[in-house]
């Protein structure tokens, strides 16, 4: 008997289990083998555009991936750095097997953490009395019935799975292990509409074959900012970084490539799932991109203690001897030897409409989904919703209220609400782009965004917070003296400010203001302020960030306010839709089936109207009347 049983030992699996374990929940962690928790099937690596934030937030809710990934990296790079605060994004190289050994040794040293190499068949339910259907365990091979009194499907790719290279075809999950097999079936009996994804992997090259001389290099950053606030920054900036390359197609490789498309499964018709716009096969951007002369190609390390090299960019399901043929067209590949050849995986996955905001299931209560099984791509969105379905699985079975989270809170509040307020037909990937809020959704606030959040859940240990707090206060002292400290016009001075790169000055300035100059860093500032406080990297970059954007980020914080003015009306879970004078039938329809929480969600919902709002607001006023009128008649 457990409370709460995780089925997947992926990304999400591993966050959900150890989320709802260390809040003192009895957990089951399932897997399909052990020497598959937190696999890296495709690239080693962790955050990029979008997914660095992810993780950041992952740490700042109590979640493993940071600190894992910070343990693991073997090159660190920060993405847009020549675009604003907002959009700067941390990329870590891993070792792929030092990712999976640290991870796995988390599960296994975790309290009321028991991990089971068996495959979960199907989901065991009981309908009660006044017709709910509710979870009380699942099916196992080998084990049998474990019961449970919560579950979170975290199924990754390996539901039904199927890969493809060329013609070749076997029922498999991913690095061609077995699949789940059972348990789609038992998930479509309770009612949950599943849907039929593809995502896919580049071949693993030897690096010995490899000519680096004709590659570009890509070093690492000169200084590394760890994703976790339990990471010893000196520490991790003291390891060797291992150099990544980046290469080309040309004329050639799209050659080979249009002579055999009809051996691609994806053209032939032999795959049916829908694969990600965001990260196409090869033979896919030939195609879409015709006009394109080259594509970029990633050349990465898999780890320190192997030979294997990964080609990001590259991923095919072409047949083995068009992948050897079109990968020797490749500067610096003329002698490649492929190690692993690269496929595409079919799988199953729910239809995200069929979830509540927090990853709970409509049909059936203490079912939650997490991670590719929600309809999603990626480790770092994975991770993301395994810790938030661990999370309110534990929250709910200790009867406290459950963690929804904005979209002005954070990316994973934008990437829950995409999916359960819009659906996706593509495996979901996060973008910066998809928030309004960017400016408020940096990397570098993720714990004052989320911390407190992480603390209420019984995530973040109050050592933890109150260093948190310590290093607020001092970003807040530091924003003051640089407000009331002025520099005086002399010639010094001026000179020190045009050897910064910027005018001087012709009346006294406060440092916050010579601050607010674009060219102007906190770090050139030095030579103007003698006297400043030794703040650590991240605190100085917080300070500078945050004075040079305060005015943008008034204006989005004013945004976000009223946004949850709208978030703060909810709408009752049986509000009958197709009975509400005047609400059109397509919005009827609409709210019908996402059934929206709020009317904030409401808003979101593609086909739903400005005036239609405007009904729902009407229909919830007097709704609240009548409710009012029967109390005041029941005391009377």
């Amino acid at each position: 008997m457990f409370d709460v049983i995780v089925v997947g030992a992926g990304h999400a699996g591993c966050e959900a289990a150890l989320a709802a374990a260390r809040t003192g929940l009895r957990t089951a962690l399932f897997t399909l083998s052990l020497d598959a928790v937190a696999n890296m099937p495709c690239n080693p690596s962790v955050g990029g555009t979008g997914k660095g934030h992810l993780v950041y937030e992952i740490d700042a809710l109590g979640g493993e991936m940071g600190y894992a990934a910070d343990r693991a990296t073997i090159q660190s790079r920060t993405l847009n750095t020549g675009k604003g605060a907002a959009v700067r994004s941390k990329r870590v190289q891993a070792d792929r097997v030092r990712y999976h050994e640290i991870m796995k040794s988390a599960v296994e040293a975790a309290p009321n953490l028991r991990l089971i190499q068996a495959e979960v068949t199907a989901v065991l339910t009981e309908t009660l009395p006044d017709g709910r259907r509710i979870v009380r365990g699942v099916t196992a091979c080998p084990g049998g019935d474990f019961e449970a009194r919560a579950v979170v499907i975290a199924s990754g790719t390996y539901l039904a799975g199927r890969t493809h290279v060329g013609s070749v075809r076997r029922e498999a999950g991913p690095d061609h292990s077995l699949p789940a097999v059972g348990l789609s079936d038992s998930l479509r009996a309770l009612g949950l509409p599943l849907m039929r994804f593809k995502t896919g992997t580049p071949p693993r090259i030897h690096r010995r074959s490899v000519d680096f001389d004709e590659l570009e290099l890509q070093p690492g950053d000169e200084w590394i900012v760890p994703f976790s606030a339990r990471t010893d920054e000196a520490a991790l900036n003291a390891i060797e970084q291992v150099p990544c390359h980046v290469t080309y197609t040309n004329e050639e490789t799209h050659r080979i490539i249009r002579e055999n498309i009809s051996l691609s499964p994806l053209f032939s018709g032999q795959i049916h799932g829908r694969g990600p716009r965001y990260c196409p096969s090869i033979e896919d951007k030939v195609i879409r991109f015709a006009d394109k002369e080259r594509h970029q190609l990633f050349v990465e390390p898999m780890g320190r203690t192997t030979e294997e090299i990964y080609l990001q960019g590259f991923s095919s399901s072409l047949p083995a001897e068009v992948q050897e043929k079109m990968l020797h067209t490749l500067p610096g590949f003329r002698r490649a030897e492929i190690m692993r050849y690269a496929y595409a995986i079919e799988y199953d996955c729910v239809d995200p409409l069929a979830l509540l905001p927090t990853l709970e299931t409509k049909a059936v209560e203490n079912l939650y989904g997490a991670g590719q099984f929600n309809g999603t791509s990626g480790y770092e969105e994975a991770a993301a919703q395994g810790l938030l379905a661990g999370i309110n699985a534990s929250l709910k079975l200790r009867g406290m209220p459950p963690l929804v989270l904005s979209r002005a809170s954070s990316y994973i509040g934008v990437l829950v609400d995409d999916l359960v307020t819009k659906g996706t037909n593509e495996p979901y990937r996060i973008m910066t782009s998809r928030s309004e809020f960017r400016l408020l959704l940096r990397q570098d606030n993720a714990e004052d965004r989320l911390l407190a959040y992480g603390r209420e859940a019984g995530l973040v240990s109050e050592e933890r917070f109150a260093a948190f707090l310590a290093r607020r206060e001092r970003i807040r002292a530091e924003e003051q003296r640089l407000a009331h400290t002025f520099v005086r016009p002399t010639a010094e001075n001026n000179a020190r400010l045009e050897a910064a790169g910027t005018a001087g000055i012709g009346t006294g300035t406060s440092l916050e203001e010579l601050l607010r100059r674009p060219e102007i860093t906190y770090a050139a500032l030095a030579a103007l302020d003698p006297d400043r406080p030794a703040l650590d990297r991240r605190t100085a970059y917080c300070v500078e960030t945050e004075c040079k954007y305060a005015g943008y980020l008034k204006r989005q914080e004013d945004a976000a306010r009223r946004m949850a003015k709208a978030e703060d009306t909810p709408l009752p879970p049986d509000a009958p839709y197709g009975e509400i004078p005047g609400l059109r039938i397509e919005a009827a329809q609409k709210l019908a089936a996402v059934r929206p929480v709020s009317i904030g969600q409401a808003q979101r919902i593609s086909g739903v109207n400005p005036a239609d709002i405007s009904v729902l607001l009407i229909w919830l006023a007097q709704r609240r009347g009548r409710r009012r009128d029967e109390q005041d008649r029941l005391i009377n």
